[in-house]
């Protein structure tokens, strides 16, 4: 926090009067980097799990959390969103046009490297693009889920009804919308004293164990569980399990996902870190590394025999830490900003009530003096930030 106050003389007087400042927590930008480090990895893990059971054994445990702590994130920044015009516009520039734009890109780049003949489809999510559609529909459910009693065994209920509902088809990837709807109703009911809970010294101790557990788990599970679960997004039907096996596996993998979760905050660092500037950037990286991995698998690049090997293995990890780690720097955050971050003020009405409060900060009222509103003064809602 800068000062206003100045040396004059003896004594210090006010050179102007304190502007608030928005200090980014550095927990939550670390949390953020490391979370979509480990989802490049995943993806790239994903090209070489053909008969690689140690590779898909610790792809499963990390699909198991990966997303659901990105969700959790998203959920907990997401507390402060309402339906006022201004959160609404942040909703509008910072998911929907993303979505629109990247659909169109993605399927522009299959035409050119894959097939000729792909259909646009802005109701199919090409990829990793089901995410902005379903922090669309989570965002604006919020107020319901802060109106309600129950809001996550609601949420629960109704991701394992999902699960046993072949008819929610494929249209803006619905499945996932509502099989991950937990993590992110779980996220609006945290609070920072919850984090600080997990990241005790002794839960970390216990979280090295656990993870080890779960190791052992996704080995096992490799020839026995379709590794399809851990996307989580199809009806228990389309696998060819009984009934009954989707809302288990859907309280299961939600109980496993909060468990790994925790255990991956408590090891995320609190300080300012090396990397805890491109948490910022993380949308970025996300949206953009998915060209990469997508040219690799139409182009065979990921069929080369060398990938095959534990040293191959490993390069195509750190390869893929690398990559997700350069499209969150500030660099292309400039050039990028203006398709993932768009203002877009031509686009929208003007709020009377920022009108107001501009006003008032002026001085326009008469008096003088600037407005001292908490309303003018409060820096903006964390709930207007796309939390990836």
């Amino acid at each position: 926090m800068t000062s206003s106050l100045r040396s004059d003389g003896d004594r210090k007087s006010p050179s102007r009067r304190a502007q608030p400042s928005r200090q980014r927590d550095a927990f939550f930008d670390n949390a953020k980097y490391l979370a979509i480090v480990l989802v490049g990895v995943g993806h790239a893990w994903g090209q070489i799990l053909d008969g690689n059971r140690t590779v898909e054994a610790l792809y499963r445990v990390l699909y198991t959390f990966h997303m659901p702590a990105f969700i959790i994130i998203s959920g907990y920044f997401s507390r402060s969103f309402d339906l006022s015009p201004k959160r609404v516009k942040r909703l509008i520039t910072g998911v929907a046009v993303p979505y629109l734009v990247f659909e169109v890109a993605y399927t522009l780049h299959r035409r050119v490297s894959e097939d000729p003949q792909s259909d646009f489809s802005l109701l199919d999510p090409t990829y990793l693009l089901w995410f902005l559609c379903a922090l669309f529909v989570w965002r604006l459910t919020t107020p319901i889920w802060q109106t309600v009693r129950w809001p996550l065994p609601i949420a629960l209920g109704i991701a394992a009804l999902a699960s046993v509902t072949p008819t929610v088809d494929n249209d803006l990837n619905m499945q996932r919308v509502l099989q991950f709807l937990p993590c992110f109703v779980l996220g609006l009911l945290l609070r920072p004293e919850h984090f600080q809970l997990v990241r005790r010294r002794a839960v970390r101790i216990w979280s090295v164990p656990v993870v080890a557990a779960a190791l052992v788990v996704g080995w096992w599970s490799v020839p026995r569980m379709e590794t399809g679960w851990f996307y989580r997004n199809a009806a228990v039907q389309d696998t060819g399990g009984p009934w009954w096996s989707g809302p288990v596996l859907t309280l299961a993998l939600f109980g496993c996902s909060v468990v790994l979760s925790a255990c991956f905050f408590a090891w995320v660092p609190g300080r300012r870190m090396w990397f805890t500037a491109l948490g910022a950037g993380t949308i970025y990286g996300y949206l953009l590394h998915g060209f990469l991995v997508k040219e690799g698998s139409y182009t065979g690049w990921f069929q080369h025999s060398f990938l095959d090997t534990p040293l191959g293995e490993i390069g195509l990890t750190v390869l893929g830490a690398t990559v997700i780690t350069l499209l969150c720097t500030k660099p292309v955050q400039r050039v990028m900003r203006y398709v993932v971050e768009p203002r877009m003020d031509w686009a929208f009405k003007r709020d009377p009530g920022d009108a107001a409060r501009g006003r008032e900060k002026r001085g326009e009222d008469g008096s003088g003096a600037r407005g001292t509103s908490a309303e003018a003064t409060a820096p903006n809602g964390s709930g207007e930030k796309v939390s990836v």
